[in-house]
């Protein structure tokens, strides 16, 4: 007769301690690697002549600030020492079992952020754009944030949702070809989230109500979106691109007073439309998913849907309309892509509903920590972009994998543990 293994005894605290060790270095041991990486980098590629040029002001601003000039090596030679020290101090404080406050990686960020800057332009000539660079990162921001938010509302409910890149699609390309039909890019913008909350609906429907797996539903409805979305461009659009893929532009809005403020008035302040909704969102569903029965409801059902159900909540009906909801959103997000007037092409998105998962994660399932993580990715396509009308040193191919470095780093680097909905992919069978 074969003996009966004996149950295995709980982990000691010290134990429990050593096994969540290694996360906790995670992130502090990232932005020491990142910043001694970037000080041997910038010592050898900047010429110690070199200095970089940087104009913050607009010609509408209220005060006219005045175009700086900084030695280009040791800028960022000392922004590389600050961000090893905030490293160091990270990784002591993680020693001894203490966590380590967000701003920290925060302040490294932008210091790291600003040498790269200083070199980007280093001896060129040309001076950098800072408000350029924070103006399209917000605007850059804005389909990421609400295709976050719309994880965020899926995914507290018990539902992932995958298909925020088709969502995002949808909405895209219903946005353009109304807005082309109607000649209004508002009806445009309007119309973009009935696109995704029909994307939604079919999620809603296989995983709620057929109990399919909601990861593999959700990545065929990108494919579906996908094919069908490139079927309708090459036979359709194609056609007749004036009538159907010409969309007008959304207009700038920008709030009197505040758009005048130097830096940040453009920055946060002189945007279409969907910036500013985008603003309404994360202010709304951050005080209703956290301070409302509504949110408490939705949490409800993401976390204990079984205990949920015995005090009245209907579980499945809450998971449908969240998840529509959330879907209407990056709907609504993808008509933000199209804002500036841009004819659809395939795959427009290319890979921002992932983006924007990685940002819901980032963000630890909070619409105000979606919104800084979709600020940071943006800034990171930002600065692709702007670095590459400059004419900068750095070579094209890493530029265009910026965006996807910065998400990797970010979330295998600086997220560590996180805790997702409890009931998070879990069918509710009654």
């Amino acid at each position: 007769m074969t003996a009966l293994a004996e149950p295995q005894a709980p982990l000691a605290p010290a134990a429990q301690a050593s096994t969540l060790a290694p996360v906790k270095y995670r992130g502090p041991l990232v932005v020491l690697v990142l910043s001694v990486v970037l000080l041997v980098v910038f010592a050898l590629a900047i010429d110690p002549a070199d200095t970089t040029t940087f104009r913050v002001a607009t010609s509408r601003d209220v005060w006219q600030i005045s175009p700086f000039t900084v030695p280009s090596l040791l800028t960022c030679v000392l922004a590389s020492l600050v961000a090893i020290a905030i490293g160091v101090l990270a990784l002591l404080r993680a020693r001894a079992r203490r966590s380590v406050p967000a701003w920290w990686y925060a302040v490294a960020g932008v210091v790291l952020l600003f040498a790269v800057l200083a070199w980007s332009v280093a001896g060129t000539g040309n001076a950098f754009p800072l408000t350029l660079l924070l103006v399209n990162a917000v605007g850059l921001a804005v389909p990421l944030c609400l295709g976050a938010l719309a994880g965020l509302l899926c995914e507290r409910s018990g539902v992932i949702n995958i298909a925020i890149e088709g969502q995002l699609l949808a909405g895209a390309f219903l946005a353009v070809v109304v807005g082309t039909i109607s000649g209004n890019p508002y009806v445009g913008l309007v119309a973009a989230p009935v696109a995704g909350a029909l994307v939604g609906a079919v999620l809603a429907l296989f995983a709620v109500r057929y109990w399919v797996d909601q990861i593999i539903v959700g990545v065929v409805l990108n494919v579906l979106v996908i094919g069908l979305t490139n079927y309708l461009f090459s036979t359709v659009l194609t056609n007749d691109p004036q009538g159907l893929n010409a969309p007008p532009r959304l207009p700038e809005l920008p709030i009197p007073g505040l758009s005048a403020i130097p830096i940040l008035g453009p920055a946060l302040f002189n945007h279409p439309l969907t910036v500013y909704l985008m603003y309404a969102a994360v202010i709304v569903l951050q005080v209703m998913v956290f301070r409302s029965r509504w949110g408490l409801r939705l949490r409800s059902v993401g976390e204990h849907p079984k205990a949920a159900d015995t005090v009245g909540i209907k579980v499945n009906p809450t998971r449908v309309r969240s998840t529509v909801l959330g879907s209407a959103l990056a709907g609504l997000g993808g008509a933000a892509l199209v804002s500036a007037g841009l004819a659809f092409t395939k795959e427009l998105t290319s890979g921002k509903g992932y983006i924007a998962l990685a940002a819901m994660i980032l963000g630890r399932w909070s619409p105000t920590g979606a919104f800084a993580a979709a600020l940071f990715f943006g800034t990171a396509d930002a600065l692709r972009r702007v670095l590459n009308n400059l004419g900068s040193p750095i070579p094209s191919e890493l530029l265009g994998m910026l965006p996807y470095l910065a998400t990797i780093f970010a979330v295998a680097g600086l997220v560590g543990r996180v805790r997702p909905p409890a009931a998070e992919g879990i069918p509710y069978k009654k």
